[in-house]
């Protein structure tokens, strides 16, 4: 099985989720079907069936995280050890080649990122051209928006 790298902040927000899912959500929707049955026929109660359709989506997203939990390998970044390269959980802050602008991202599992959060997923284009550069490396990054290039100006583990 293939083991998917997440932060131990994705990871917390993943269980929430489910933690809410099943205690809160499912036994609503569970109520809301219970509800719709009791109006009588069902093959024209629209309550009845938008509530089967969001039970599907509960019990979908539920399967969902429960897998993505079970086959995740959690990374503290604080107890990644410093080799200067860029690696999962490591925040870098890069400067454009073409207008000097720095931008600072973290290299986060695919369910923790964030861009406007400054969190991008370990497989995005940005993070793929990083992994395994280091402070100084020109790293061109082939983007949905055009090629960049950018400057690695410092690498954090936090």
């Amino acid at each position: 099985m293939k083991r998917t790298p997440m932060t131990a902040r994705g990871a917390e927000q993943l269980r929430d989720e489910l933690k809410r899912l099943k205690s809160e959500d499912r036994p609503r929707v569970i109520k809301a079907i219970a509800e719709a049955r009791s109006h009588g026929d069902l093959s024209e109660n629209a309550e009845y069936h938008a509530a089967r359709e969001q039970q599907g989506f509960i019990e979908g997203r539920i399967s969902e995280i429960e897998a993505k939990l079970s086959s995740c390998e959690i990374i503290d970044p604080a107890k990644v050890t410093d080799t200067g390269k860029v690696v999962f959980g490591a925040t870098v802050e890069l400067e454009a080649e073409d207008d000097g602008k720095r931008v600072t991202y973290a290299i986060v599992g695919e369910d923790e990122a964030d861009i406007r959060a400054g969190r991008i997923s370990i497989t995005s284009p940005i993070a793929r051209a990083l992994v395994g550069r280091s402070e100084g490396d020109v790293v061109q990054v082939n983007a949905p928006g055009g090629s960049r290039s950018y400057e690695i100006v410092a690498i954090r583990y936090v």
